[in-house]
């Protein structure tokens, strides 16, 4: 594969959050009355507030903003289980700085902290939730992350470990690949994917910025 950027979804991608995320999340299901199990299917990949917005009934629509509120707070002191997906650290080392963004649902305070709890870098393009007015399927987070870097979204490798994401990056134009971190492979019969960042190495990078990487199986 051949790309000039790399566009990193954060949890599932880079940073294996999933017992935090669903500690908080298990928590605001049972205060609301809804089935986690089925929470849990459509909540990856996608801001707090969409997903608060689907968990809460009609007549609690004004407590909102202190429900986002409340998971933030969990999510963002609870580093307890982060740690970095396989070959992430590794896969990042190699990238110039100038070849790699984040984009994540989460908001930059807590992107900051699960980075910084997985020990990986913080990279000089990050798009949050803060950043961007759609979340996750829009792909306007992919698309304002190649324009920061100055490459065409096909240009682009977004790697992505959930339907949200992965929509995201093939509506905004650019290669995707999946991580089989989140969901099953047999879910991902329609998308090149591998299992984890471990697979992905780095194998050159041209004069123009073009970075060639390759699949180790």
């Amino acid at each position: 594969m051949r790309a000039r950027a790399l566009l990193f979804d954060m949890d599932g991608t880079l940073v294996d959050s999933t017992a935090v995320v669903e500690r908080a999340w298990r928590r605001a299901a049972a205060k609301w009355s809804v089935d986690f199990e089925s929470l849990r299917r459509r909540m990856h990949g996608r801001r707090a507030v969409d997903i608060m917005r689907d968990l809460l009934p009609p007549e609690a629509s004004t407590q909102l903003d202190a429900e986002v509120a409340a998971i933030d707070e969990v999510e963002l002191t609870d580093t307890d289980g982060i740690v970095a997906v396989p070959g992430a650290a590794a896969l990042l080392a190699t990238l110039p700085a100038d070849g790699w963004a984040l984009v994540t649902s989460a908001r930059p305070e807590l992107a900051t902290a699960r980075m910084r709890a997985a020990d990986l870098p913080l990279p000089a393009a990050m798009i949050t939730s803060a950043t961007v007015t759609r979340g996750k399927p829009h792909p306007e987070g992919f698309l304002s992350a190649a324009e920061r870097l100055g490459v065409a979204p096909n240009e682009a490798l977004v790697l992505e470990d959930a339907p949200a994401g992965l929509a995201a990056g093939r509506a905004a134009g650019c290669q995707v690949v999946a991580l089989a971190t989140t969901v099953e492979s047999e879910s991902l019969a329609d998308v090149d994917w591998i299992p984890d960042l471990a697979v992905l190495r780095l194998e050159r990078r041209d004069p123009d910025g073009w970075m060639t990487f390759r699949i180790q199986g």
